[in-house]
């Protein structure tokens, strides 16, 4: 088992070459936390029982950091079915001026974020943790308002519209804030899913206005602490690359689709620009074997050994549909790569 070392992973997010491969998930799965953590930590008894599992699961995989909620912060919700998937327009609470009046709007400072301190005793030497969102600024207001709604209410009731983002968008700004604070943080992730296969949600010039600013502020914020911000966002993001990477000002994106654009060409595009995370697509990871799945990996590791600020992994998570055996192909493409052997094998 290699140890761990997050410098590894800030190289790769300041777009430079780590010194050996690099690995980068989401998240993975309770079965495989499960099965990877070490079996002492298993013992629910300890404090942070969940994250201990999670810490170790990584940890033992090769991976430099574990991934993590700052605190229990949420935006309340209506009742949704509980289903596999269900419909962005349902579950919306706020309907009109005064359901937004209404609406219980949560104060970041008001939870709890000792599970940053506390964490520090659970890590092992060199790993750090990466902070994530309660889902991002869009997610949040179409949850809140329903996606059809919402693209109505932007034509008719543009300032309320504008209202519900400030309102969400403000407080995603402070929970980053509050999280920077903490020194077993070492990166942080906008988690904010922005598009379908062929296009943003929104218009891109609605993008622009509404759901952007807020970004912007999260990154300013989090930058002002000296660390690196990821963006997670799925779907067709071609329109606004430049606003990611000029205006908004991400380190690295996450989720690639083939569908959509194959993690290998978007390297290609962008690469020289932001940090590109992942990318071994969803369904080839599902449909594949281990050795076609191996193979792609390795393919990927090469043609961004030289260039750097790359790091493996899916597209987009591994969720329990995914094999166990094709996860553990892809860990191995990483583990096994010798980026010096590359190197002197290239001249």
């Amino acid at each position: 088992m290699r140890k761990p070392d997050f410098n590894n992973l800030l190289q790769v997010l300041n777009n430079k070459k780590p010194e050996r491969a690099t690995l980068f998930e989401l998240f993975l799965n309770d079965r495989l936390y499960r099965k990877l953590a070490d079996t002492e930590v298993l013992d629910r008894t300890e404090p942070l029982p969940d994250l201990r599992i999670q810490i170790s699961a990584f940890c033992n995989s090769g991976y430099d950091y574990a991934t993590v909620h700052g605190s229990d912060f949420h935006f309340p919700l209506g009742e949704k079915e509980q289903k596999e998937s269900h419909s962005l327009n349902e579950g919306g609470l706020i309907k009109n001026r005064q359901d937004f009046i209404d609406y219980p709007w949560p104060d970041p400072a008001e939870f709890d974020y000792s599970r940053l301190e506390l964490v520090k005793e659970i890590l092992p030497p060199g790993m750090k943790v990466i902070v994530m969102g309660p889902s991002g600024v869009l997610e949040n207001t179409i949850a809140l308002v329903g996606y059809e709604r919402l693209c109505y209410l932007l034509t008719d009731d543009p300032e309320l519209a504008t209202d519900i983002f400030s309102a969400v968008g403000s407080r995603l700004v402070e929970y980053y804030a509050l999280c920077t604070e903490y020194e077993a943080v070492g990166a942080f992730i906008a988690n904010d899913d922005w598009g379908f296969k062929t296009q943003t949600m929104l218009a891109p010039d609605d993008m622009r206005k509404y759901v952007f600013p807020w970004h912007e502020r999260i990154v300013s914020k989090i930058h002002s602490s000296g660390k690196p911000v990821i963006l997670h966002s799925c779907g067709n993001l071609e329109q606004v690359m430049e606003d990611i990477i000029e205006k908004m000002k991400f380190d690295a994106r996450h989720s690639f689709e083939d569908s959509i654009l194959p993690v290998e060409e978007a390297y290609d595009k962008w690469g020289d620009r932001i940090a590109i995370l992942g990318g071994i697509d969803m369904d080839f990871m599902c449909q594949k074997t281990p050795r076609e799945i191996k193979d792609r990996a390795r393919a990927m590791l090469e043609k961004t050994a030289e260039g750097g600020g790359y790091a493996l992994g899916t597209g987009n998570s591994v969720p329990e549909y995914v094999p166990e055996e094709n996860f553990r192909a892809l860990i191995e493409a990483a583990h096994s790569f010798d980026y010096q052997k590359q190197g002197e094998e290239s001249k």
